[in-house]
């Protein structure tokens, strides 16, 4: 990409630093010339912007001083290296929530290389590499600059019972077609890619586990979004169009939205000094396994949008003149309840947080996966929650074009009025904002991402298995029941060693 010279610190900075990049990005089948000024694409932008504005009102929040240039930077760009660090990414998620009621875009890349901070330490150390000292290099140009940096992790996968290697098309995973002495080629697709139009870069990593032929497809690297290669194929999103509408009601959140699109990478390439993993496919299953744990714990963001949702249920109760009947507050204490269980879970995760061995600090695997196993779950019982106390109108609600129009505009203001001295049209903007987070464009973030996002809920089901400590609670029960202790084999010794290593870290006092 061309180089900006300037630091972004502003909203405003950022949107600007978006402009005249020559994306190749397709939208209902035609070209986009400036994503910028496009009015499905803007909200998403806004939510993103608001990463900037909100690290100029609340410093200690939002930014960092950068260990690579001594100037303030976002903190969604900082390698954390205290448990403290990670709860303060907690903070800053669920405030973002609150500000834009949707995806803010860029846990990614945060997650990412956090995760390739450590994992590329210790690649160097089994195989005498300098992927760390290159990540390091790349993590500082990103800082001067004040950048966004996405992450591309998910791959379109093709037939889910084949390894990579095995795919009869093997583009369906990234994979490296060719080596030169300059760097590498990449083809493939990546799907469902966060705020990827939005970034200034992508780390590209592999999804999943890999074999001794799936060399090719390990690969981790820095791309610019605008190089040359890639195209963007932009996601539908429930009634995205309405953005496209002119009005700022039926939309329901008219300022902010997030966005998915799918990314095609077609022989682009990656310099030396921006290629963090090539062929080491061992260590595939490290990189994946950290970051889904950062990730999965990320999701406390959908704590802050519950936030806004759980208001917008508790404005429309008083609207509709019910705010002290006992089964809406004992809805709302439900969807409360519900709302902090993730909060506290992957908050749990990130005070838990340790060392790894390059220094940075990873969250605590067990209650991240439970966090996020919890966020398959609860937003779609809070939003139910949320329908029930808005009513049927949060679905069959006329349009913004007939409340404005000239004859029966009068007759919706009088037959949708709600209790006496709230406007009909603040009631429609509250139904619509329900409407907007439970069907429309914002579920999207908030119900179908919650179930998909950073695997899907068997994957954490799985981990939570790998993780569950059996054995060691097994001798638990044994000791206090008095049932003796047979020697453990060395499988289940060493089962037990790490078990109670992670215990020793868990009882732990904060320091």
């Amino acid at each position: 990409m061309t180089e900006n010279t300037m630091k972004i610190t502003s909203g405003d900075d950022y949107i600007d630093s978006l402009r005249n990049r020559n994306l190749t990005i397709y939208l209902f089948g035609e070209k986009v010339d400036e994503p910028v000024d496009h009015p499905m694409i803007r909200p998403s932008i806004n939510a993103l912007a608001k990463t900037y504005d909100l690290a100029q009102e609340n410093l200690e929040l939002a930014t960092v001083t950068s260990p690579f240039t001594g100037e303030p930077v976002s903190r969604f760009l900082h390698v954390c290296t205290s448990a403290p660090d990670l709860v303060l990414q907690n903070k800053m998620q669920r405030k973002l929530g609150q500000l834009t009621g949707t995806c803010f875009q860029r846990c990614v890349g945060m997650d990412a290389f956090n995760s390739l901070y450590s994992v590329t330490f210790e690649i160097d150390q089994a195989n005498k590499t300098n992927y760390h000292d290159k990540l390091k290099a790349f993590l500082t140009t990103m800082h001067k600059h004040n950048y966004v940096v996405g992450g591309a992790m998910t791959d379109v996968k093709g037939d889910r019972s084949l390894a990579p290697h095995q795919q009869a098309d093997q583009d369906l995973f990234v994979r490296i077609t060719k080596r030169t002495e300059d760097g590498v080629y990449i083809s493939g697709a990546k799907a469902h890619q966060t705020g990827c139009i939005n970034s200034h870069w992508m780390l590209v990593m592999p999804t999943m586990r890999l074999g001794e032929k799936d060399e090719d497809f390990a690969i981790v690297g820095a791309v610019p979004v605008d190089a040359e290669g890639i195209t963007y194929i932009y996601g539908r999103q429930s009634c995205d169009t309405r953005s496209m509408e002119g009005g700022d009601i039926d939309p329901g959140n008219v300022m902010y939205g997030g966005q998915e699109a799918m990314v095609i990478f077609e022989d682009v390439f990656i310099p030396n000094d921006l290629v963090f993993m090539d062929g080491e496919y061992k260590f595939a299953s490290m990189l994946v396994e950290r970051f889904t744990a950062y990730h999965r714990r990320s999701y406390v963001c959908k704590s802050g949008v519950g936030d806004v949702l759980i208001g917008a249920a508790a404005e429309i109760a008083d609207m509709n003149g019910l705010p002290k009947v006992s089964h809406i507050k004992d809805k709302l204490v439900e969807m409360t309840h519900l709302n902090e269980t993730i909060y506290g879970t992957g908050i749990a995760s990130s005070y838990q947080g340790h060392s790894t061995k390059s220094g940075a600090y990873i969250c605590d695997d067990m209650l991240a996966n439970v966090c996020k196993h919890h966020v398959t779950k609860l937003p779609y019982e809070i939003g139910r929650l949320a329908q029930d106390i808005a009513g049927g109108l949060v679905a069959t609600l006329p349009s913004e074009k007939d409340l404005n129009h000239p004859e029966i505009g009068k007759l919706l203001k009088k037959y949708l009025q709600g209790k006496e001295g709230v406007a009909t049209e603040d009631r429609m903007r509250i139904l619509r904002l329900i409407e907007n987070m439970t069907l429309g464009r914002n579920a999207v973030g908030y119900l179908t991402e919650s179930m998909h996002g950073a695997g899907s809920p068997q994957a954490q089901r799985i981990q939570i298995g790998r993780s569950m400590q059996l054995e060691y609670k097994k001798r638990l029960a044994k000791i206090i029941a008095g049932v003796p202790i047979e020697i453990a084999d060395d499988e289940s010794a060493q089962v037990l060693d790490e078990a109670t290593e992670y215990f020793s870290r868990v009882f732990k006092l904060p320091e």
